[in-house]
């Protein structure tokens, strides 16, 4: 049944379109996020280091929400085809994320909706993406390279499950994430892309 699985996809784009980011920039600093750092990037990351770690977690917040609201959404309209459709949901989610219509198509990188799409869908194993990661982030210092690691890990554990088309659509995820994360990551051998050490950050805000 391909309608639910394209529907789903457009329902999940819409409310990616959504930038939780641009409404957070504009209420705390009174301009868009594309304003904000050294990569105007409308995320988490770049909120937080912008704006401190309040508006950071409420953008994320945000991004994770509309990506539930997407899920529910198409499962609601689209169940009846199972439920795949979540993580079509999910794709559609971060493809808005990434290429919102009303931006030039110029977004942000879809890391945490892309996490909490395979997480919907198989929370176990999309939890265990999630932390292979976080893992691959706080060894690396590179949040660049745990962004693709996360859909990647994801379709290794759905091919072991059997699940070829959540693997395909999982896999699609990945490619988006390289593409989204490319710049950054093609500047770790020029040298040009900072590293983050986020253990040591999750210290100083608990200490």
């Amino acid at each position: 049944m391909i309608i639910p699985r394209i529907g789903s996809c457009i329902v999940g784009y819409f409310f990616g379109c959504f930038l939780t980011a641009e409404v957070v920039a504009r209420r705390v600093a009174g301009k868009g996020a594309c304003e904000l750092g050294d990569t105007g990037n409308p995320g988490m990351a770049n909120i937080m280091a912008s704006l401190g770690f309040k508006p950071g977690i409420y953008t994320l917040i945000g991004d994770l929400g509309k990506c539930v609201l997407a899920a529910l959404v198409s499962y609601l309209i689209f169940g009846r085809a199972g439920w795949i459709v979540t993580l079509y949901a999910g794709f559609g989610c971060t493809l808005g994320h990434d290429f919102p219509f009303w931006r030039r198509f110029q977004g942000g990188k879809g890391v945490a909706t892309t996490s909490v799409g395979i997480s919907i869908y198989s929370f176990p194993l999309g939890l265990a993406a999630n932390i292979a990661g976080m893992l691959v982030v706080f060894a690396t210092k590179y949040l660049c390279i745990g962004g693709p690691v996360i859909p990647f890990a994801f379709v290794l554990a759905m091919l072991a499950r059997g699940d070829q088309e959540a693997a395909a659509i999982s896999l699609a995820l990945t490619v988006l994430s390289i593409l989204s994360h490319g710049p950054a990551i093609m500047g770790i051998r020029k040298g040009t892309t900072k590293q983050t050490d986020v253990l040591a950050a999750i210290r100083k805000k608990v200490g």
